[in-house]
C-alpha cells in the first residue's frame, strides 16, 4: 500500500519536472528568439544653430526648453557695422551708376564727333578730287595740299571712330561696375539680414548657454534646436533576433517613463557595426587578437523604429535619450516560416 503513494510521488514529481523543464525552454527561445528588446533609446534630430556672420551678440530672443516655430528669431548679432556696410554699397552702386551714365555721354559725343570729322573728310576729299581734275590751272603745289589737307580729315575722322570705340568699351566697363557693385549690396544686405538668426525647424531650444554681449563667431554653433517633427526609436536587437525583422512591421514601444504605450513602425535597419576584436593595425593589415572567448555574445545591432505621431498619448513627453522597451510583432508568414525552420 505505500507503494501507491509512492509511485504519485514520484509521477508528480516528474511532471512538474517535465513542466520546469519545458516552460523554462519555453522561455529560453522566447528571450533568445522573440523580437523584442529592452534596449532602446529615443533619439531625434538635432540641429546645431551657428550665425552666418561674426559679431557680438546684441539680444537673446529665446529661453531654455522654449518650443519656437520655423523662422522665429533666435537671437540677433549687433547689426551696426551692418548697416554701414550696407549704406556703403548703396553708396559704391550710386557712383557706379553715375560713372555708367557719364560713359553713356562720352558715347553720344564722341559719335557726334566722329560723324563731323567724317563731314570734314568726304568735304577735303571732294576739293582735292576737283583740284586734280583741273590739272595745269592750278599749280601742282595746291594740288598736293588739297590731297595732304584730304589725308589729314580722313586721319582724324579715324581718330575719332577709335574715340568712340573707347568710349564704347568705357561704357561696358562701366556696366560691370554697376553689376559688381549690386552684387556687393545684394552681400551687403544679405549679411545684415542674416544678423537676425532664425530657428531653421520647429523645434525645442535645448541646453542654452548663450548670453547678450558674448562673442559668435560665423560657422560656430552657439545653441541646440531639438526638431520637434524627428522623434524616432533606435532599438538594440541581438543578431539572434534579426531573421524575424522587417522594414514595414509593426512595433508596441512603451516608455520607462510612466509606461507610456506608443506605436511604431520598423524604418531600418543597420547594415554595419563595429568590430571592436578586431581594428586595424598601424599598417592598415588586420589586428588579429590572438585568444577567443568560447562564450560567444550575440551582438546587437540597431533598428529604427519610426513613433506614430498622430496617435500619442494625451500628455506624452518625448525626450531624446530616453529608455523604451520594444516588441515587434513580425507578419504571418515570416514568423510561421522561421518556426518550421526551428
Amino acid at each position: 500500500m505505500k507503494i501507491v503513494p509512492a509511485l504519485f510521488r514520484f509521477a508528480l514529481t516528474s511532471v512538474v519536472v517535465v513542466l520546469a523543464l519545458v516552460l523554462g525552454h519555453a522561455l529560453w527561445k522566447h528571450y533568445l528568439y522573440s523580437p523584442w528588446t529592452r534596449d532602446g533609446r529615443v533619439r531625434a534630430e538635432v540641429v546645431r544653430v551657428a550665425p552666418d556672420v561674426s559679431g557680438l551678440v546684441s539680444a537673446v530672443a529665446v529661453h531654455d526648453n522654449q518650443l519656437v516655430r520655423r523662422g522665429d528669431v533666435l537671437f540677433v548679432v549687433d547689426q551696426a557695422r551692418f548697416r554701414n556696410a550696407v549704406d556703403q554699397a548703396q553708396a559704391n552702386l550710386a557712383a557706379a551708376e553715375a560713372a555708367a551714365r557719364a560713359a553713356g555721354a562720352s558715347i553720344s559725343a564722341a559719335a557726334a564727333g566722329a560723324a563731323a570729322r567724317h563731314a570734314e573728310y568726304e568735304m577735303y576729299a571732294a576739293q582735292a578730287e576737283r583740284r586734280q581734275r583741273i590739272g595745269s590751272v592750278i599749280s601742282q603745289e595746291d594740288r598736293n595740299d588739297a590731297a595732304a589737307t584730304a589725308s589729314a580729315a580722313r586721319a582724324t575722322w579715324q581718330q575719332a571712330q577709335a574715340s568712340g570705340h573707347q568710349a564704347s568699351a568705357s561704357r561696358e566697363q562701366a556696366a560691370a561696375a554697376v553689376e559688381q557693385a549690386q552684387v556687393a549690396l545684394d552681400r551687403a544686405e544679405l549679411d545684415l539680414a542674416r544678423t537676425e538668426v532664425r530657428a531653421p525647424v520647429d523645434g525645442y531650444v535645448t541646453n542654452l548657454d548663450l548670453r547678450a554681449g558674448d562673442y559668435a563667431a560665423a560657422g560656430a554653433a552657439r545653441l541646440a534646436l531639438v526638431d520637434s517633427h524627428s522623434y524616432y526609436v533606435y532599438g538594440y536587437f541581438e543578431e539572434t533576433k534579426l531573421p524575424q525583422l522587417h522594414v514595414g512591421d509593426p512595433v508596441d514601444i512603451r516608455l520607462m517613463a510612466g509606461g507610456a504605450a506608443l506605436k511604431g513602425t520598423i524604418t531600418g535597419i543597420a547594415r554595419g557595426i563595429t568590430d571592436a576584436d578586431n581594428p586595424a593595425g598601424a599598417d592598415g593589415l588586420a589586428d588579429v587578437n590572438p585568444t577567443f572567448n568560447w562564450v560567444r555574445l550575440a551582438q546587437r545591432v540597431p533598428v529604427r523604429v519610426a513613433i506614430d505621431a498622430d496617435h500619442l498619448p494625451p500628455g506624452t513627453v518625448l525626450s531624446a535619450g530616453m529608455t523604451a522597451t520594444l516588441v515587434v510583432h513580425p507578419h504571418r508568414d515570416t514568423g510561421a516560416a522561421l518556426a518550421d525552420a526551428r
